[in-house]
Parts: structure tokens; C-alpha cells; sequence
């Protein structure tokens, strides 16, 4: 069970970008993995809401990727209408295929919408939740402001966003030098700064500045140690490949020769290490409309 730490902040007052069809398949598969391998986290946020609405009629999900975060809420609220939208019309595909799976597609919509230019047309809402997505958001201000207009008064907005990948390695791999995963993410976090300049923000002023009352941010220290089910390597697998094909040019030959020998299929594979860890900072906010 991910360990957690609560930072109450009480006041009075997967948006995916367009990619070639190839990436798009591989952030689908490991956002399916995500899901699985950290499926308790969303059920633990959705019974947050569920404290403030106990039975929204309407939900909207927006940038809902392959549908984890749409299930999630279809579980908890059996008796609400869910608006599922997505930038990525390969990942409404996935999610419309999910739907039909479970039989769902009665009472949640699947719909292609890029939220930096239009909104759904939904009615009145009792719940909007943006999970993975508000720092893809050219401006997460006017998307907030149209996620309260679009709210009924006591309404509740959840906002789930994380620090960046996933970590997956132990400092010394036992090949290469020691800090390889570090050194990645330092390199991730150059290209976040330009590309994804909201990735990490607090959002609590951001929130508050829109209208929203009552925010409470909850951070969730995810940490799973080894020995793992083999999901785990499969995970970090799905990571560090996509890590390796945006940063490995920025890195030195021979952090790139230890990375091509982990997500390859000799011995020192990702799939096959026992060592591996899972840590994350998960960092959620749910607000009210007042």
C-alpha cells in the first residue's frame, strides 16, 4: 500500500499532446501499467471526492488518457454520467474499446477535445477531475476557470499530479557508473522546464485564484520495494525506454550503453532484475465551487 503524508491547506474562501502513432501505442501501454501497478492510489482519491459529493450525477474527466482515471470514478459512482475527453484521438479509440469491454459506454462518453481551444458541452457538473493532465495545459488558469463555470455550486474539482517518472533503479546497478537514473532525471527535468513548464507546480494558489474553495492537497509518497510481481520490470521497462528515446542523445556514451543494456534482453534487462524499487510523489488537490 502506497505510504502517505497529508498536507491539509484549508482556506475560507494523460491532456496527451499529439505524437507519432508509435508513441502514442507505448505511452497507452504504460499508462495501462501505471494503472495497474498503482490502481489503490486512484481508488483512495475517488473516495476523497465521495466525502464532499456523495452522488454526482455528471462527471467530466478531462485529458482521460487510456481511461484508468474514468474506471476509477465509473467504480465509485455507479449512478453518475461520465464525459471522458482527450486531446489524442488514438487514446479515445483505446478508451471507447475499454468501454464497450465493460459495458460502460452507456453511461460514459468518450470524445476527442483539445482543452487548450474548446470545452465540452456537459450541462452542469458535480465533479471535474484532471489527473496527469493540467500541466500538459497551455494555460491551466483558463482551463480551471472553465472547470468553475462549468461546476454547480458545492461542486468538487480534483486535481492529481505527479513529480515527474517514476523511479525504478538502486543507486549502484552493478554496471556503468553509480547514479544513472539521477542523472536522467536531471536531463528530464531541463526538457520539462522548456516543454512542460507547469510539471511540479503548486497548484493550491492556482486553484484558488479561479474560484475554488476548501483546497486540500494530499501528497502520497509512493514506495514499493522488492521482491515485485514481474509487472514491476515490465513498468520500468515501459519508463525508461520511452526516458531512453528523449534523453539518451543528452547523455554521455557510457550512461547511454548502461541504459541500452537495460531496456534490452541480456542478462542485465530490466525485466529480469530482482533490485528494482517503485518511488513517486503523487501530489492531489480537491477543491469545492463555493
Amino acid at each position: 500500500m502506497p505510504e502517505t503524508r497529508h498536507h491539509q491547506h484549508q482556506h475560507s474562501h494523460h491532456q496527451h499532446g499529439q505524437q507519432a502513432p508509435e508513441h502514442n501505442e507505448e505511452l497507452a501501454e504504460l499508462l495501462d501499467l501505471d494503472a495497474e501497478v498503482l490502481g489503490p492510489f486512484l481508488d483512495q482519491e475517488t473516495a476523497r471526492i465521495a466525502e464532499r459529493v456523495s452522488s454526482p450525477a455528471r462527471i467530466l474527466d478531462l485529458g482521460a488518457g487510456t481511461g484508468t482515471g474514468t474506471l476509477a470514478l465509473a467504480r465509485r459512482f455507479p449512478g453518475a454520467e461520465i464525459i471522458a475527453v482527450d486531446t489524442d484521438p488514438g487514446m479515445v479509440a483505446r478508451l471507447q474499446e475499454k468501454l464497450n469491454q465493460h459495458g460502460l459506454a452507456d453511461r460514459i462518453t468518450a470524445l476527442q477535445v483539445d482543452l487548450d481551444t474548446d470545452w465540452p458541452s456537459t450541462g452542469p457538473l458535480d465533479v471535474v477531475w484532471a489527473a496527469q493532465s493540467m500541466h500538459h495545459m497551455a494555460d491551466p488558469a483558463a482551463v480551471l476557470a472553465r472547470a468553475l463555470e462549468s461546476l454547480r455550486p458545492g461542486g468538487v474539482l480534483a486535481v492529481l499530479e505527479l513529480d515527474g517518472p517514476p523511479r525504478f533503479l538502486p543507486e549502484d546497478l552493478g554496471i556503468g557508473r553509480p547514479g544513472l537514473e539521477r542523472r536522467m532525471r536531471e536531463v528530464v527535468a531541463a526538457r520539462h522546464h522548456h516543454q512542460l513548464p507547469h510539471l511540479g507546480d503548486n497548484w493550491t494558489p492556482i486553484i484558488e485564484a479561479a474560484g475554488f474553495t476548501d483546497v486540500v492537497l494530499r501528497e502520497v509518497q509512493v514506495a514499493l520495494d522488492p521482491p515485485h510481481p514481474e509487472i514491476i520490470g515490465r513498468y520500468a521497462f515501459g519508463t525508461l525506454s520511452r526516458m531512453r528515446g528523449s534523453v539518451g542523445e543528452h547523455l554521455d556514451p557510457d550512461d547511454r550503453a548502461t541504459l541500452d543494456a537495460l531496456v534490452g534482453d541480456g542478462p542485465d534487462g530490466l525485466v529480469r532484475r530482482q533490485d528494482l524499487e517503485v518511488r513517486s510523489l503523487r501530489s492531489n488537490w480537491v477543491a469545492t465551487r463555493p
